[in-house]
C-alpha cells in the first residue's frame, strides 16, 4: 500500500491552522491548477461528503475528523479500493507542525504498480505541497482575523439553539446564540452581552469548545460553553429558540459553521463514560 507523508512549519497558533485547513474553499481552490477538482459546503465538519475528481476519475471523499487535531477523509465511491488523507497538527516552540499524509491502495497487477509510480506519487505530491502553502497563506490571514463567538448553554441535559431569521440565504437555520466581538472586548465579555442582548439573560462564559471556524476571509467563529445565571431565554432577535436533546442534535438543519462543533457539543451533552 503506498503512502506519502510531508511536514510543514507553520508560523502560527495550532487553532489558527486548524481554523484554516477547515475552509474547504480554500482546499478546492489550490488544487484545481493540477487537475483535481474538489466541491461541497464552506467549511470541512465531521460527516461532510466532497465530490472529488481528477480528470475523469470521480469518485466522494467522507470527513471522518476536523477539529483542533487536524482532518481526516477517506474515499467512499471511487476507482481505488482505499484512498485516505490524514492531517495531524503539532504544537512547537517554533509554531504549528502541519504533517500530511496520503495512503491508497492500487488496483493490482503491473498496471496498478505503474499508475502508482508513474502518476499516483507525484500527483499525491503535488497535491500535499499545494495544501501546504495554501494552509500556510490563510493561516497568516486568520491570526488578525475578527472573531464571533456563540454561547453553547446547556441546562437539564439540553442545548440551547436559536433560529436565524436573515439574511435571507440563512434564515430558517439553527445556530448558537452570539455575534460579533466589538473592538477591545474580551470574547467571554462578548458572550455575555450577546446572550443579554439576544436572549434577555445572564450567563457566565467558560472554556472553548470545538476548533475555531473560519467565517468569511477575515472572520473566525468561537464557540464557550456558557452558565445560565437568570432569566428564561426568549427570542428577542430572531424567530425561535429551543432546547435540544443530544439525540436531535445530527438532525437539526445547523448552519454549516455551528456544524463544525458538533462533535464538541455531543461531548458536552452526553460525555463519555
Amino acid at each position: 500500500m503506498p503512502e506519502l507523508r510531508a511536514t510543514t512549519l507553520v508560523d502560527a497558533p495550532l487553532r489558527t491552522v486548524a481554523a484554516a485547513l477547515l475552509d474547504a474553499r480554500l482546499l478546492a481552490r489550490s488544487i484545481r491548477g493540477l487537475g483535481v477538482r474538489i466541491s461541497g459546503g464552506p467549511v470541512l465538519h465531521a460527516g461532510a461528503e466532497l465530490a472529488g475528481s481528477v480528470g475523469p476519475v470521480s469518485g466522494t471523499l467522507l470527513v471522518t475528523r476536523a477539529d483542533t487535531t487536524g482532518v481526516s477523509a477517506e474515499l467512499v465511491g471511487g476507482p481505488l479500493p482505499r484512498f485516505v488523507l490524514i492531517t495531524d497538527l503539532l504544537h512547537t516552540g517554533g509554531g504549528t507542525m502541519v504533517v500530511d499524509s496520503v495512503e491508497w491502495t492500487s488496483p493490482g497487477g503491473p498496471f496498478g504498480r505503474l499508475a502508482d509510480v508513474i502518476v499516483g506519487r507525484g500527483m499525491a505530491l503535488k497535491v500535499l505541497q499545494a495544501r501546504a502553502d495554501a494552509v500556510s497563506a490563510r493561516s497568516r490571514e486568520l491570526v488578525g482575523a475578527k472573531v464571533v463567538v456563540a454561547a453553547a448553554i446547556v441546562r437539564d441535559g439540553l442545548l440551547l439553539a436559536q433560529q436565524r431569521g436573515y439574511p435571507a440565504q440563512v434564515a430558517g437555520g439553527w445556530e448558537l446564540p452570539g455575534g460579533r466581538v466589538e473592538p477591545g472586548e474580551d470574547d467571554r465579555d462578548a458572550v455575555v452581552r450577546e446572550c443579554a442582548e439576544e436572549l434577555g439573560v445572564e450567563v457566565v462564559a467558560g472554556e472553548l469548545l470545538g476548533p475555531d471556524v473560519p467565517l468569511r476571509s477575515d472572520h473566525l467563529l468561537r464557540v464557550y460553553r456558557a452558565e445560565l445565571v437568570s432569566g428564561e431565554p426568549r427570542a428577542l432577535d430572531h424567530p425561535a429558540v429551543r432546547w435540544v436533546g443530544a439525540g436531535e442534535l445530527d438532525g437539526l438543519d445547523w448552519l454549516a459553521a455551528d456544524r463544525v462543533v458538533l462533535p464538541a457539543l455531543h461531548e458536552l451533552l452526553d460525555p463519555p463514560g
